[in-house]
C-alpha cells in the first residue's frame, strides 16, 4: 500500500530554528577559501550556522566535507565557485583523501541547507560548459550528498554543474523545495550525467523546483520508500526514473513512490522505468499522476533491458530475469510526442543506446517486459498524448509479458483505451 501523501507530507520537518553561534565563512581573493571554513568545523558542527555571506563571491576550489552535523543550518547567501581548471578538478576527484565522492558532503541530523532568493546572489557555480564542450566524462565531481535525518533543502540555486547535483540516498525525512538546478548549455555542447534529485531514502518531498539539465530530473534508485515528488518542471533531461535497478544481478527494491503535477519538456522520457538483465529486486507501488509532455520522445517507457553506453556494449545475456513490478500506475498524462526525428544529445553510439527496434516514433507507451515479472501495471487518462504530425498514436507490448488488463489493448499498434483505461 502507499503510504498516504497527507501522512507523508505530516512528516516533513520544519527549519532550524536558532542557533546558539554563527560562523561567517571568510574569504580571501584569489585564494581557496575551503581551508578555513574546515580548520573550524568542529566547533561548528552542532546548535550552529554556517554562513556564506551576500556580497562575497567564495573560491570552493578543494571539497568540503561537513562531517556529522547536528541542529546547523548552512546558509549560501553569497556566490560559490568550483575550480574553473578541468585539470585541478580531477586530479582533486582522484585523490580519495581529500575527495569523499561529493564536492560538498552534509550528514548529520537536523541540518537545513538555505540559499539566497534574491537573483544575483546565491548561485553554486560548476563552470560545466567547457566539460560538456570537451565532452570530457574523467573523475567529474558529484554535487551535494544530503544525507540527513530531519532535513530541509530550500532556495538553492545550482548553475552548469559538471555533472550530478542532488544526492538525497540514505536521507530519512527530508523537504527540497524552490531549489533551481540549470544545467543549460551555451551551444549544442551537452551537459551529460547533470541528473537533478537522486531520492534514495525514505520519507522524502521534493516540490515546487525547477530542473533543466541532461539527465533524469529525478531518479528513485535502490532503498528509495515513502517518496513525493510533485509540483516541479522539468526540462531537457531523461524524465522521472526509477532505476536503474538490478546492475550485476543485484537485488534491489524500491517501494511507495509517487510522481505528480510535473511539466515535462524536451524530455527524452516522461515516465521511465529501467531495470537490468539479470537483476533482481522488486519495484512496488510506483505512481505517475497528472503529467505534461511538450515535446517528449518516449511518454511512457518502461524496460527491463536497460544498458549504460558509458559502460560499453550492450550485455549478451539470455536471462529472461529481472527487478519485478508490482501496482505500477500511469494516470492521466497529456500533451505531445516529439516524433520529429531529432538525435538526443547523448546518443554517441550506434544504433542509439535508446533506439528501440520497430518503434515508429510515435508511440505513448512501450513496455520492454519478461514475462511473469510484471503484475497490474496499468495506464489510465493517456488519450491526451498526441503526436506532433497529427498522426495516430501508437503503443508497444507483448501480451504474453501482461497478466491483467494494462488499460488499453496490449499490441504493436494503435493505441486503443480499454474499460480499465477509462476507471
Amino acid at each position: 500500500m502507499h503510504l498516504p501523501i497527507a501522512a507523508l507530507l505530516s512528516l516533513v520537518p520544519t527549519l532550524v530554528a536558532s542557533y546558539s553561534k554563527t560562523f561567517v565563512v571568510p574569504h580571501v581573493d584569489g585564494q581557496d577559501d575551503t581551508p578555513a571554513l574546515k580548520a573550524v568545523l568542529a566547533n561548528y558542527s552542532s546548535d550552529a550556522q554556517i554562513l556564506f555571506q551576500r556580497g562575497v563571491s567564495y573560491n570552493i576550489w578543494t571539497p568540503i566535507d561537513f562531517g556529522k552535523l547536528t541542529n546547523v543550518e548552512i546558509s549560501v547567501q553569497g556566490n560559490l565557485s568550483y575550480p574553473t581548471d578541468i585539470a585541478t578538478i580531477q586530479n582533486i576527484v582522484a585523490n580519495t583523501t581529500i575527495y569523499t565522492g561529493f564536492w560538498f558532503d552534509i550528514q548529520g541530523t537536523n541540518v537545513t541547507l538555505k540559499g539566497n532568493t534574491e537573483p544575483n546572489w546565491g548561485w553554486v557555480d560548476g563552470h560545466g560548459q567547457q566539460w560538456w564542450d570537451a565532452m570530457n566524462q574523467t573523475n567529474r565531481p558529484h554535487g551535494w550528498r544530503f544525507k540527513v535525518t530531519n532535513g530541509i533543502i530550500q532556495d538553492m540555486k545550482l548553475w552548469k554543474s559538471i555533472a550530478w547535483n542532488f544526492s538525497l540516498s540514505g536521507a530519512k525525512n527530508v523537504r527540497a523545495f524552490r531549489n533551481i538546478i540549470k544545467c543549460l548549455s551555451d551551444n549544442n555542447s551537452f551537459p551529460f550525467n547533470t541528473d537533478g534529485f537522486a531520492v534514495g531514502g525514505t520519507d522524502l518531498v521534493v516540490e515546487n523546483n525547477y530542473i533543466y539539465n541532461g539527465d533524469d530530473c529525478v531518479t528513485a534508485g535502490n532503498g528509495a520508500t515513502n517518496v513525493l515528488f510533485q509540483n516541479n518542471y522539468c526540462e531537457g533531461g531523461h524524465g522521472l526514473s526509477i532505476g536503474s535497478l538490478g546492475s550485476g544481478g543485484a537485488a534491489h527494491y524500491v517501494t511507495n513512490v509517487t510522481f505528480q503535477n510535473v511539466v515535462m519538456k524536451n524530455h527524452l522520457y516522461g515516465a521511465r522505468f529501467k531495470s537490468w538483465t539479470g537483476g533482481n529486486g522488486l519495484a512496488a507501488n510506483i505512481t505517475w499522476r497528472n503529467i505534461v509532455l511538450q515535446h517528449v520522445m518516449f511518454p511512457i517507457y518502461v524496460t527491463q533491458n536497460y544498458w549504460d553506453q558509458g559502460k560499453g556494449p550492450k550485455p549478451n545475456t539470455t536471462s529472461t530475469n529481472s527487478t519485478h513490478l508490482q501496482n505500477i500506475l500511469f494516470d492521466n498524462f497529456s500533451g505531445d510526442i516529439d516524433d520529429s526525428g531529432t538525435v538526443e544529445g547523448t546518443c554517441i553510439s550506434d544504433p542509439c543506446w535508446y533506439y528501440v527496434p520497430n518503434a515508429t516514433g510515435e508511440e505513448s507507451v512501450i513496455f520492454d517486459l519478461y514475462p511473469g515479472t510484471a503484475t497490474n501495471i496499468v495506464a489510465r487518462h493517456i488519450n491526451g498524448i498526441r503526436t506532433g504530425k497529427g498522426v495516430p498514436v501508437r503503443v508497444m507490448c507483448d501480451n504474453s509479458t501482461i497478466t491483467s488488463d494494462p488499460g488499453f489493448v496490449c499490441q504493436n499498434g494503435p493505441f486503443v483505451a480499454t474499460p480499465v483505461g477509462y476507471m
